[in-house]
């Protein structure tokens, strides 16, 4: 049976962890792309130089041409730029939507059958702009959210409780943003809801340092952003792809009517296999969570409606 190809677009921090975890878990070869020559190729030589150490199978190649991504499985778009001192949110997205435009055009000339994942920030938009400009049926394309926010999420309940990461599980939907919403309700150790373990302030801040996680990185790093969890949580949600797992994960997914949301990607619970974003599972939210849902869903439709892509 042939190998699985999975490309890697932007071979900055976040797309080099990714292909390394893909690597290592050997869910196919991997394309590492960029436009910086030397960059892909340096960074995926590095990689298999390591394989022989960690027993890994899977061929990592870098390059600078679209051409060398033809008939990918899975499509991982990590490029584009952070945000910087002095520019607004909206700069950021024309920018990024910009250069999301050139990289979606270049993988679909190439895969037209591929899955794509986005992570390219601020999410949910870039997810929407992937979805204008590919004319991939709405099941081909999720974003990274809630993978990555609930993964956060259960990593400070377990350290909170100093109980094993395996044995945690949260739910976090909404936009990929401070106005996300994490579902206490629905976050358990073992089947045992976390109120019953952890006083109602620890839960409000631990609910409150999962908004802020992202940021809380970007401001200890200073010169950059998180790789290590976005790379793994992605990786995670291509394996559910490639593998079949029917795998049950908040990402941003397209929303044809349930929770109320008409034509757009917001993080919802979904099950993610073999043709991608498979049926999204409509939890019962209370008053509360519905209220915060609706208002992370609005903060992405107007960044959304400032974009003006094929309305």
């Amino acid at each position: 049976m042939a190998r699985k190809k999975i490309t890697v677009v932007g071979a900055g921090h976040v797309g080099a962890h990714t292909a390394l975890w893909l690597a290592t878990k050997e869910l196919g070869d991997v394309v590492l792309l960029d436009i910086i020559e030397g960059v892909p190729q340096g960074k995926s030589l590095d990689l298999m130089e390591a394989a022989p150490i960690e027993k890994f199978d899977s061929y990592v190649r870098g390059t600078n041409d679209y051409a060398d991504t033809a008939n990918s499985d899975v499509v991982i778009i990590t490029a584009g730029i952070p945000r910087k001192p002095g520019m607004s949110r909206s700069d950021l997205i024309n920018t990024n939507v910009g250069i999301l435009k050139t990289v979606v055009e270049g993988i679909v000339k190439y895969s037209p059958n591929a899955y794509l994942l986005i992570v390219t920030n601020p999410l949910d938009v870039m997810v929407y702009a992937a979805w204008k400009y590919s004319g991939l049926p709405s099941h081909k394309i999720m974003g990274l959210s809630g993978a990555l926010d609930g993964s956060r999420m259960r990593s400070f309940i377990a350290m909170e409780l100093g109980v094993s990461m395996s044995d945690v599980h949260a739910m976090v939907i909404g936009g990929h943003a401070d106005e996300m919403v994490p579902l206490k309700r629905y976050a358990t150790v073992s089947g045992i809801p976390i109120s019953q373990l952890i006083p109602d302030d620890r839960i409000n801040s631990i609910m409150e340092r999962t908004k802020k996680a992202g940021g809380e990185i970007v401001a200890l790093l200073k010169t950059g952003s998180a790789y290590c969890a976005p790379s793994a949580a992605v990786a995670e949600m291509a394996e559910a792809i490639l593998k079949d797992k029917k795998r049950v994960m908040p990402c941003a997914a397209f929303c044809s009517g349930q929770y109320g949301v008409k034509d757009m990607f917001i993080g919802v619970p979904v099950v993610v296999g073999a043709n991608g974003a498979e049926k999204i599972l409509e939890i019962e939210l209370d008053n509360d969570e519905r209220a915060a849902f609706n208002n992370s869903v609005n903060a992405v439709k107007s960044l959304i409606d400032e974009l003006k892509i094929g309305q």
